[in-house]
């Protein structure tokens, strides 16, 4: 399987759904950096079900336990890996899904690859239960940036057909303290009123046994101008590769993104100028902070769009792969009706990451 990521900084992801633990192993940290826990352990909470409605009712604890990588809070330059328990697990929930795939789910093209050996509690190695070692690697990753004055946020920008959106971020000026509320909030958004639309959208879809998906907007502030390469070593093409490992995406567009296919050349091109301090500026942002595959020292600014939960307890057609026979599946156990609310603190925890790998390849780290 191809759970590992990254040439500088490497990522192996491992475990399932159901099985006894999950965890990470990140390789190429620098030594000497402080980790403090309690970040972590925040970020992690973000991500964690439970939490309402608009999440799957299974808790987990998840409690990271470091096996190594870490003496008293300091990286030791070693590869850094941690394991997290799952605790919560109802695997019979499942067991039909090894012949009857979910609609919408990795069931059956899993089980074509993997000759039905695959794991199927939970969605096993598909399942979105690994965003949560992910996210530990993210926020390892999120304090080594803060001290070389980068910051990652994200928001919730739409949840379903919500005709309620939130306000995007200024693709040009974003507020630090703005930033700072988000990256520390479950379900975040600017606009507080586009929050109470969207979870009335999210609690419509989950008593009518139903899900919806979402975009999710990042920003990337302070990244230095000049990182990344073009062409196949690009910083989209980099970002890109990560986020799309995250269960449920399908879209990623940076800057003006599918947008820009409807504006002329005058009105898309991002004019340069230098600011009082002699620096060059973009007095736009539409290319999302990045020209020619390399940063420019503006917000790195993209949008991830998420599909709608495949697991949900209406009755749809699938197939007996036993039987070769047409059949129907109403999804038993804990679902989310919208994991987009989750998903905000995985894509920063991806963004965080690719953005250390980022500044590694290109020397800056």
């Amino acid at each position: 399987m191809s759970s590992m990521w990254g040439e500088k900084i490497r990522l192996s992801i491992f475990g399932g759904s159901h099985t006894e633990a999950i965890g990470v192993t990140i390789d190429g940290l620098p030594a000497g950096e402080a980790i403090r826990m309690e970040e972590v352990l925040a970020q992690m909470a973000r991500r964690a079900p439970g939490q309402d409605l608009t999440a799957t009712t299974r808790k987990e604890a998840d409690a990271p336990r470091v096996l190594c990588g870490l003496l008293n809070g300091v990286t030791t330059g070693a590869p850094l890996t941690a394991v997290i328990e799952n605790t919560n697990q109802r695997s019979r929930d499942y067991e039909n899904l090894r012949v009857t795939p979910r609609p919408g789910h990795a069931d059956y093209t899993a089980a074509v690859k993997y000759g039905g050996y695959q794991d199927v509690r939970g969605g096993g190695h598909f399942s979105g239960r690994l965003t949560a070692p992910l996210v530990f690697a993210g926020a390892v990753a999120r304090q080594l940036l803060s001290r070389r004055g980068i910051t990652v946020a994200s928001h919730v920008v739409s949840v379903g057909r919500c005709k309620t959106g939130d306000t995007p971020f200024d693709p040009v000026n974003v507020p630090m303290e703005l930033l700072n509320r988000l990256s520390g909030e479950y379900f975040p958004v600017i606009d507080p009123a586009a929050k109470l639309a969207m979870r009335e959208e999210i609690e419509k879809a989950r008593l009518e046994k139903d899900s919806v998906g979402g975009i999710v907007e990042c920003a990337v502030i302070g990244m230095p101008a000049g990182a990344g390469e073009p062409m196949f070593g690009g910083a989209e093409n980099l970002f890109a590769s990560i986020l799309f490992g995250i269960p449920a995406v399908k879209g990623v567009d940076f800057g003006a993104g599918f947008s820009a296919a409807y504006l002329r050349g005058s009105e898309n091109n991002d004019t340069f100028y230098y600011n009082e301090n002699g620096e060059v500026k973009l007095r736009t942002n539409y290319s999302g902070g990045i020209l020619g595959g390399i940063t420019s020292g503006m917000p790195l600014i993209f949008q991830t769009a998420f599909k709608p939960t495949p697991s949900i307890g209406r009755e749809q057609d699938t197939v007996n792969l036993q039987t070769k026979e047409n059949t129907k599946l109403v999804v038993e156990g804990r679902h989310d009706p919208c994991i987009v609310p989750r998903a905000a603190p995985v894509v920063e925890a991806a963004a965080c990451i690719a953005s250390l790998e980022l500044l590694k390849q290109s020397g800056m780290l």
